[in-house]
């Protein structure tokens, strides 16, 4: 199967090296930056000191085996690009595209095709690609859309003031099930997970049970990450008794240095939308503990209650983005069409012709009355072969019966 789009080969794919990382600095700052995905991408610095740990932890499975994962396109000794990508859920049936980063003076349809080609065909457990780019980065756009990717959901993301989480705080949230998250819950946030979004979405993020647990080396990543970064995580869930169900929940990740904001995710079951007030009290009393910043989350295009009670309370919109979703069934799409004219059809048959001359056979499905007098008549040796067999197994009865009678 060809792909439509050309492929240079003189450009090599080939995974991330330690050498890479002088190259990758060069196109973080000269690179073409609006031709990314939103996710998340480590300093240089960061990956300096730490990509030794990074390459040994992705030799065996672990929560951080594709902490680091990507891919590089080099031509000669000049970086063209790179591609980073992670594994959505813990089956890894549907991976995302974190970030793309494509030199200036290349042909960025060229290489980052490239680049997207070679993990779909090098990562072949991902039966769905997803990835997260701003609504106004037309080229970027033009190159998913390219490569088969089409819209799945609109994100939008807020900021609430430092000032408006505080007159959020002077109110009393009326939680009275507000517990605890642990791995004993996971089926009821899945279960929330999954009433919180449509059918397609949530075909496309594949998530199961296992995904909203975590495992012991998890809990010491997490804790190790929060020690690293001086941030603090704080997760919650409101239980319904008489449903016995989860009917929202909330992960906080508060920066203690006090230089980035408060990022939140919020997930409520649609037949209970009265409890965005609520839970956004709740986050605003947590945060009052911690230095006075900003506190961002984002809103889909099938929450129109969250996005309605956010413009109401006065929360800034700070960007507007595109989920984007590839299946494995484009790969149909992309190949060539084959004209069908210049087919040799006594070629392409030989091998469905008879290997010898077929043997005529002595019976008949048709009935009597829809004999064809035009066909050839069986052979006689054929009928009377048949016929003795049958007047042989008649005239036997009639010997048996006369010995009994005798």
């Amino acid at each position: 199967m060809n792909s439509l789009i050309s492929r240079n080969p003189n450009i090599i794919i080939r995974p991330v090296q330690y050498r890479d990382l002088d190259g990758i600095e060069q196109l973080t700052q000269d690179s073409c930056t609006d031709i990314s995905s939103k996710g998340s991408f480590f300093t240089i610095e960061w990956l300096r000191h730490w990509f030794g740990v990074l390459k040994f932890l992705s030799w065996f499975p672990n929560p951080l085996q594709y902490r680091f994962f990507g891919f590089v396109a080099e031509q000669g000794r000049m970086l063209l690009g790179m591609i980073q990508v992670s594994p959505f859920n813990r089956t890894r049936s549907t991976w995302r595209i974190d970030r793309i980063m494509l030199d200036r003076a290349v042909d960025k349809q060229g290489v980052g095709s490239q680049l997207l080609r070679h993990c779909f065909e090098s990562i072949l457990e991902a039966r769905t690609w997803l990835l997260e780019v701003n609504v106004n980065d037309v080229e970027a756009l033009s190159l998913y859309r390219q490569n088969g990717f089409q819209r799945l959901a609109e994100m939008t993301y807020w900021e609430i003031s430092p000032d408006l989480l505080l007159q959020l705080a002077q109110t009393e949230p009326d939680l009275p099930n507000l517990l605890p998250v642990s791995n004993a819950d996971a089926p009821l946030l899945y279960q929330l997970d999954t009433a919180s979004m449509p059918p397609l979405v949530r075909q496309v993020f594949d998530r199961h049970t296992h995904d909203f647990k975590t495992s012991v080396f998890g809990v010491l990543c997490d804790a190790f990450k929060q020690w690293l970064t001086k941030t603090e995580i704080v997760s919650g869930y409101v239980f319904e008794p008489q449903r016995k169900a989860a009917i929202g929940y909330f992960h906080v990740q508060l920066d203690r240095k006090g230089k980035n904001p408060h990022i939140a995710t919020l997930t409520v079951h649609p037949a209970y939308t009265w409890l965005y007030p609520e839970l956004l009290s709740q986050l605003a009393r947590i945060a009052q503990d911690f230095p006075q910043q900003g506190l961002q989350l984002a809103s889909s295009d099938y929450q129109p209650e969250r996005e309605e009670y956010l413009e109401r309370i006065g929360a800034k919109r700070i960007e507007h983005t595109l989920i984007m979703s590839r299946s494995v069934w484009h790969k149909i799409r992309e190949s060539k069409f084959v004209s069908l004219e210049g087919i040799q059809w006594t070629e392409v048959l030989q091998g469905l012709q008879p290997a010898r001359k077929p043997v005529p056979g002595g019976m008949s499905w048709l009935p009597k009355e829809q004999h064809r007098p035009d066909l050839p008549a069986p052979n006689n040796s054929e009928i009377v072969a048949f016929g003795h067999h049958h007047d042989t197994s008649h005239k036997s009865q009639q010997v048996d019966t006369q010995e009994e009678n005798n």
